[in-house]
């Protein structure tokens, strides 16, 4: 069989895991040791392997993480209050099916970001789509897009995605903004949702009590309804 022809019609297919897979079963003068069922399942493999690693690379990038952060790295010896089991619950991503939301609130520093990331992150390799917003420039947007028209097109956008994650941050966003970030929390006529909710505690004195109501990162899964 000739090399050449058949790769390039494994690319002009589209199938450039197996074309890859291909050359390099040549080159290890592997070939003559394998039958035809193991050279097929060799490219199969190589080619699947290519379409999600391509899927994911493209959720991730779409998905604008605020952090690189795996739910892997998790340390659950810092005294942040973090319960194991209801992460592990949420780790499974079961609650983004069943359209609950998350709020993670607590003081600047404690975490927040970080974790939301970490759940984007595994939410992304569990082929849901993830989107990470910032609330006070997500507001400022939509606040102009109400201007351009573009205001409905956003709002969609928004509704498509999986998983939308609004980071409030510890600054504190206007009171149109938190109104709005609410608007956004509310179900809309989804039946049987259930809310999970995580608050992480730090060691910090209870003057920063205030500032940690303000904290927030709210993680809205897609629901029936976006308004």
């Amino acid at each position: 069989m000739l090399t050449h022809p058949t790769l390039d019609q494994l690319h002009a297919l589209g199938l450039h895991g197996m074309a890859k897979a291909f050359a390099d079963i040549e080159a290890g003068g592997d070939a003559a040791s394998l039958g035809h069922a193991e050279w097929l399942a060799l490219l199969l493999e190589r080619e699947a392997s290519l379409r999600r690693d391509k899927r994911l690379s493209k959720r991730l990038q779409y998905a604008k993480l605020r952090q690189q952060a795996c739910v892997e790295d998790i340390d659950y010896r810092t005294p942040r209050g973090l319960d194991r089991s209801l992460l592990t619950m949420l780790v499974e991503g079961q609650w983004i099916d069943d359209h609950a939301n998350l709020l993670i609130c607590g003081p600047s520093g404690v975490g927040k970001s970080w974790l939301a990331s970490a759940l984007g992150n595994k939410a992304c390799r569990d082929n849901r789509s993830v989107l990470y917003q910032r609330v006070p420039r997500l507001f400022a947007d939509l606040a102009l897009a109400r201007g351009d028209g573009r205001h409905p097109r956003i709002l969609r956008a928004l509704g498509r995605v999986d998983l939308l994650i609004l980071d409030h941050g510890s600054c504190g966003a206007a009171s149109a903004g938190r109104e709005s970030a609410a608007n956004l929390a509310r179900p809309h006529h989804v039946s049987g949702r259930a809310e999970a909710h995580s608050a992480l505690h730090h060691p910090r004195s209870r003057a920063r009590h205030q500032e940690m109501e303000r904290a927030f990162v709210l993680l809205r899964a897609r629901s029936q309804a976006f308004h």
